[in-house]
């Protein structure tokens, strides 16, 4: 609804471009490098602490947590969706919590280098730029520290009856018990990780930072494909920095997938940066390469795991 009022409110005089097929071969071409690789990092996690994960799986884990990321608030969905595909893999559970918990700890540290990497390229070209690299940098810093708050809670009392203190906040024993075992699965994950094998582990960094990328290059390739300069810093900062301060900031989104606040901030933030003619047709394609067709596609890796359950 909302991309139907922004694309009325910005509806070129000349009616609507189709863009061109080079722009739609480019978006493509980087979207499926972004799954893949993203599929491969989860494979080399799993191969680094000697879990056996083929391709295809791996695939499945990827795409099915899409879909349940879309359809559910704040993504809350995507974990415990790939949680359930390695355990139908037949994965057993401390391998999956490792692995789970190293392709996050991959992502975290891969968005803080690509930040870096932006920061040094676009360094004085504005303050609003540093201001978009420090939003990002900032949540991947506060999650990290937020892990290690949590690792070092982790170390004491996971076991036994809630503490006075906790009884005095009137926390009950159930959620009590809830925060011992996900302390317990974390520093199971974290004591998993040191285990892990450098140079695969550094292979699936390297996977994690090609998936970044591919998240941030879907709109540049869309309007370079469709013949829009993007040769100065000025025209190019924009165009790579807010599509990747609006994913990651999705997150905090109740709304499924975003929905509705990630296209008002896509006009609001990117309306001077893109040409006229092509501002509508750059925000449907740009959600489509990036939302409806992880929607579609990883609605399908869903179906076919749920089947494969049924069947057995």
């Amino acid at each position: 609804a909302v991309s139907a009022v922004v694309t009325y409110r910005h509806w070129p005089d000349g009616g609507m471009p189709w863009m061109s097929w080079r722009a739609h071969a480019a978006a493509l071409a980087v979207t499926l490098v972004e799954v893949v690789s993203r599929a491969l990092k989860i494979q080399a996690s799993a191969w680094a602490i000697d879990a056996p994960l083929s391709f295809p799986t791996a695939l499945r884990v990827c795409l099915a947590g899409d879909f349940a990321a879309a359809v559910t608030p704040a993504r809350s969905g995507a974990e415990p969706a790939r949680f359930f595909v390695l355990e139908e893999a037949g994965m057993p559970n401390a391998q999956r919590l490792v692995v789970l918990f190293l392709e996050l700890f991959l992502e975290l540290w891969s968005l803080a280098l690509v930040c870096l990497g932006l920061a040094a390229l676009f360094y004085g070209h504005g303050t609003s730029v540093m201001g978009l690299l420090g939003l990002v940098g900032g949540y991947s810093t506060a999650i990290l520290v937020l892990g290690a708050a949590a690792y070092a809670l982790s170390k004491g009392r996971t076991n036994g009856p809630p503490p006075p203190v906790v009884l005095r906040l009137r926390v009950s024993v159930a959620l009590w018990r809830a925060i011992q075992r996900m302390l317990r699965d974390l520093r199971a994950a974290v004591e998993g990780l040191r285990h892990a094998r450098p140079a695969r582990l550094l292979t699936a960094y390297s996977f994690s930072l090609v998936h970044i990328a591919g998240k941030v290059a879907v709109l540049p390739a869309l309007l370079v494909g469709s013949g829009v300069s993007l040769a100065t810093p000025e025209a190019l900062a924009p165009i790579v920095l807010w599509p990747l301060a609006l994913f990651y900031g999705g997150v905090v989104v109740p709304a499924p997938g975003g929905g509705g606040v990630i296209e008002g901030a896509f006009a609001l933030t990117l309306v001077d940066a893109i040409p006229v003619s092509l501002f509508a047709a750059s925000l449907l394609w740009w959600r489509f390469y990036t939302y409806y067709m992880y929607l579609l596609i990883g609605g399908l890796a869903a179906g076919d795991v749920l089947r494969r359950r049924v069947m057995r």
